[in-house]
C-alpha cells in the first residue's frame, strides 16, 4: 500500500497530539491487519511493514510450500511456489504481496476503527505520562464549555475539568474567559478529561504566593501551612530561616503589592498572614490575631487548648459565624475553646464552689487543691491517690476520701439535674394552662374585650427581659462554631 503523504500525516498528526510515531505507525499495521482478516478470514497468516523511507506499507500473506494442498489460505505447492521462487523447497514459508485495494468498504471501515481506538489510548497515554509529574503546580487554560455545575477547560493539547465542589463560591466564568487553577489529580482510566482541577484547594493558595515571593523559591522564607474558607477568608502561616528577613512583609510586598495580586486572583478573598512560633500556645495567639488573648490553658493530652479572650474580643476571636477561630483550629492543628473572661471567672468560682462543699474539706484544704490544679469536684473525682498525696497533709486514706467525696458530689448533681428536667414540663405545663385561663375573656362576642387581651399580650412582648434579649455564647468546637450575639 503505497500512500504519497502518509509520512507527512503521521508527522503532523505525532507533533499535534503528542504521540510518539511508533506508536502511530504500529497503530496503522495493527489496523491493516484487522482490515485482511476481515476480508480474508483471521486463519490466513499477515504481515504488515512500513518503510520509513519511501513511506510504503506493505501486506504479505505468507503460505507454507507443501506437496499436496489441504489448507489453501495457509498452503502453496510446490509448483505454484516455484513461480514466485525458483529455488524454494517443501516447508518453506513464501509471501506474496497483496493488493489492499481489494479489502472492501467493511474492511477498510474496520481498520479505521482500530486506528481511532488505538489514536485514543495512545493519546490517554500521553497526556498522563506529560501531567503526572504536574500535580500541585498552577496551569493556566480558557473555559471551553459547562457540563453540568462542571467547567470543561481547554488545557492545550488536552482539556481539564473544574468540578463544581473545586470552584469559588459565588464565582462565574464564560465560555472563552482565561483561568488560572490548581492541579490536584491527573487520571488514567477514564472517557472524559483526565485533569482535575481546583481552585478551592489550600495548596492553590500556597503555590501562588510563590510565584508572587522568591524568598519562597530562594528558601529563605518557608510555608508552614494554610487553610481557607474559599472566597470569604484564609490564614497562612510563614516563618524564615534569615532573622533579617520579615516572612510576613515579604509575603505582604511593597505597600501590599504581592498579596494584593494573590487576592485579586483569589476573587478578593481575605488573607490573614499569621507569623509561625515554635510555642504552641504562641501560635494560637497569632492565629487568633487581631483578637487579645488573656490566657491560654493548654491540654496537652487530649490536644486541646482553652482561649480566656477579654469580654470585649469574644466575638472577634470567633469571628462571624466561628470563622476565625475555627480557620485558627485547622491551622494550628489544635482544638481551641473560646470563652469569656466572665464566664470563665464564673466557671472558676463554681469549680471552688463545689470544693468547699465536700465533705471535711476547708477553705484552707480547698484552696490547697486549687494551687495544685484541682479546680472542680470534677477534676478531683478524676484524680489519683498519688497525685493527691504530694500535697501537703493529705495521707493516702485521706486522697481515697477525697476522690470518693468528689464521685459522690458528681451523682448527686447528676441525680438533681435528671429530677429538674423530669419535673420542668409539668410545671411550665400547669403555668401555662393557668395563665390562659386568665387571659381569656370573659366573653368572646365582644370584640372591645378581645382587643383589650390582645394589647395587653403585644405589650407584654415588648417589655425588656424576653427571650429576644437574651444574648447567646457559644463555646467553639473544631469544624463547628456559632456567632455571639452582642
Amino acid at each position: 500500500m503505497l500512500i504519497s503523504d502518509i509520512k507527512r500525516v503521521v508527522e503532523q498528526v505525532s507533533r499535534d497530539k503528542g504521540i510518539d510515531r511508533k506508536i502511530l505507525i504500529k497503530a496503522l499495521e495493527e489496523a491493516l491487519i484487522s482490515a485482511a482478516r476481515k476480508k480474508f478470514g483471521g486463519n490466513v497468516d499477515i504481515e504488515v511493514q512500513y518503510n520509513e523511507s519511501t513511506g510504503e506499507i506493505e501486506v504479505f500473506q505468507f503460505k507454507d510450500v507443501a506437496e499436496v494442498v489441504t489448507e489453501p489460505d495457509l498452503q502453496i505447492s510446490i509448483k505454484e511456489g516455484r513461480k514466485l521462487d525458483p529455488e524454494c523447497e517443501i516447508g518453506d514459508s513464501l509471501g506474496t504481496k497483496m493488493d489492499t485495494f481489494t479489502f472492501g468498504r467493511i474492511a477498510a471501515q474496520s481498520a479505521k476503527q482500530v486506528i481511532i481506538q488505538k489514536m485514543k489510548d495512545a493519546e490517554r497515554d500521553a497526556v498522563y505520562s506529560n501531567f503526572i509529574d504536574r500535580k500541585g503546580e498552577i496551569i493556566n487554560g480558557i473555559v471551553q464549555r459547562f457540563d453540568r455545575n462542571d467547567i470543561i477547560v481547554n488545557l492545550g493539547h488536552t482539556e481539564g475539568i473544574l468540578p463544581a465542589r473545586e470552584q469559588i463560591p459565588k464565582e462565574s466564568y464564560r465560555r472563552g474567559d482565561r483561568m488560572r487553577a490548581f492541579i490536584i489529580d491527573v487520571l488514567y482510566d477514564t472517557r472524559g478529561p483526565q485533569i482535575v482541577l481546583s481552585r478551592t484547594h489550600p495548596d492553590f493558595l500556597v503555590a501562588l504566593f510563590k510565584t508572587e515571593v522568591p524568598e519562597i523559591n530562594e528558601g529563605i522564607v518557608t510555608i508552614i501551612g494554610a487553610t481557607r474558607e474559599p472566597g470569604i477568608r484564609a490564614k497562612f502561616a510563614v516563618t524564615s530561616n534569615d532573622s533579617d528577613i520579615d516572612p510576613v512583609g515579604a509575603c505582604v510586598g511593597m505597600k501590599g503589592s504581592r498579596v494584593q495580586n494573590v487576592v485579586q486572583e483569589l476573587r478578593g478573598e481575605k488573607i490573614d498572614i499569621i507569623p509561625y512560633h515554635i510555642d504552641p500556645a504562641r501560635f494560637v495567639c497569632n492565629a487568633l490575631a487581631p483578637a487579645e488573648i488573656s490566657r491560654v490553658i493548654i491540654d496537652e493530652e487530649d490536644r486541646s487548648m482553652e482561649v480566656i479572650v477579654p469580654d470585649e474580643f469574644l466575638s472577634i476571636a470567633i469571628g462571624k459565624k466561628g470563622q476565625n477561630v475555627r480557620l485558627a483550629s485547622k491551622l494550628t492543628k489544635w482544638h481551641l475553646d473560646v470563652i469569656s473572661e466572665t464566664r470563665y471567672s464564673e466557671a472558676m468560682q463554681d469549680g471552688y464552689d463545689s470544693l468547699v462543699s465536700l465533705p471535711d474539706v476547708g477553705i484552707s484544704l480547698a484552696d490547697a487543691l486549687y494551687e495544685k490544679g484541682f479546680y472542680s469536684a470534677d477534676e478531683l473525682s478524676k484524680a489519683s491517690a498519688e497525685d493527691l498525696t504530694q500535697i501537703r497533709d493529705i495521707t493516702e486514706e485521706k486522697a481515697i476520701q477525697l476522690i470518693e467525696a468528689g464521685k459522690a458530689y458528681l451523682s448527686s448533681a447528676d441525680q438533681a439535674d435528671e429530677t429538674s428536667k423530669e419535673a420542668l414540663p409539668e410545671e411550665s405545663m400547669d403555668e401555662a394552662d393557668e395563665t390562659s385561663k386568665e387571659a381569656l375573656p370573659e366573653e368572646s362576642d365582644d370584640d372591645n374585650d378581645i382587643s383589650d387581651v390582645s394589647d395587653s399580650l403585644k405589650a407584654s412582648e415588648d417589655q425588656p427581659g424576653s427571650d429576644e434579649d437574651v444574648s447567646k455564647q457559644t463555646i467553639v468546637s473544631d469544624d463547628k462554631a456559632t456567632d455571639s450575639a452582642e
